[in-house]
């Protein structure tokens, strides 16, 4: 208890742990409500076959996903920067110890921050949506808080693989290189890939499929909800597992 209270003061104490939760909801609002501003000024005939509310309404936590997932690595990669590190490690010897209570306490932070903004996001673009005379998803439509639960989660597990991350490279310019390559370029550039491979590697990609968890109406090649939300976990899982190793062999 005394190391996740120590984990907790030392996250909580970093400005910089409260700027990107901010910074994460305001994207995912604004980011939602711009994207549904083409669907606005038109008739409820026009929208595509298909439309999705509930994921229109989060399309916001594409770029907020990356803000949340370096508040992730940002709570361990400044302490080797500075070598701090090493008086954690005083204080906690056992590194799997100090890297669990970081979890704890980075999936909490993550939680909240993703509560918020995903219930924000879908608020204001539901009013939105509403007063444009557009069809809205409402929070007893069949399968909308489970898509909600689900953008929580999702925004969890990605708060957790960058923590997992910075315990691997331990460096937060390199952590964000990382992020941007898994969470944004792999997701954008394997659909582009030649033959069967583009197509089941961007469909079982586990931030591909990961965002499954908050859709309520089913995309053609993507995986069931519950399903994604499991790959992306396991995907979490091992690169924790790995940092883990990293963190306990490597000097610090």
């Amino acid at each position: 208890m005394n190391v996740l209270r120590s984990e907790w003061t030392k996250l909580r104490s970093v400005r910089s742990t409260w700027i990107a939760a901010l910074s994460a909801v305001v994207t995912a609002v604004a980011l939602g409500a711009l994207g549904v501003s083409d669907v606005l000024t038109g008739s409820p005939s026009d929208l595509p076959a298909g439309w999705d509310p509930t994921a229109a309404s989060l399309k916001g936590l594409l770029l907020a996903q990356l803000i949340v997932g370096m508040l992730g690595a940002l709570s361990i990669t400044p302490e080797f920067g500075t070598g701090l590190i090493g008086a954690s490690l005083v204080v906690v010897p056992g590194r799997s110890r100090l890297l669990a209570a970081k979890a704890v306490v980075v999936a909490a932070v993550a939680f909240a921050t993703g509560l918020v903004a995903t219930l924000t996001s879908f608020t204001v673009v539901r009013l939105l949506l509403r007063g444009a005379g557009q069809p809205a998803a409402g929070p007893g439509d069949p399968g909308v808080v489970r898509a909600l639960a689900g953008a929580v989660l999702y925004l969890t597990c990605i708060a957790l693989l960058g923590l997992a991350v910075g315990a691997l490279v331990r460096s937060s310019t390199t952590s964000l290189a990382v992020l941007v390559g898994a969470l944004l370029l792999a997701p954008a550039l394997m659909p582009a890939l030649p033959g069967a491979l583009g197509g089941r590697l961007a469909q079982y990609w586990p931030i591909t499929a990961g965002q499954a968890a908050y859709a309520v109406v089913d995309r053609p090649g993507a995986v069931a909800a519950p399903l994604g939300l499991a790959i992306l976990a396991a995907a979490t899982a091992l690169t924790g597992v790995a940092g883990r190793l990293v963190l306990r062999r490597r000097d610090v």
